[in-house]
């Protein structure tokens, strides 16, 4: 969304124009947490990918 503001806008109408934006919903990254079952440690992951290359 974009919102021009004119020079010649005062606080006032400024504060009307932000205040009518609607708030998206902010991402919950907590309700993920833990969400994730891995085989083994991600250190051991990222090793064995490593270990691929040679």
């Amino acid at each position: 969304m974009t919102i021009v503001i004119k020079k010649a806008s005062d606080k006032a109408s400024i504060q009307k124009i932000l205040g009518a934006l609607s708030n998206p919903k902010k991402f919950d990254a907590y309700k993920y947490f833990g969400a994730l079952r891995l085989p083994a440690s991600p250190l051991d992951i990222q090793r064995a990918l490593r270990d691929e290359w040679e």
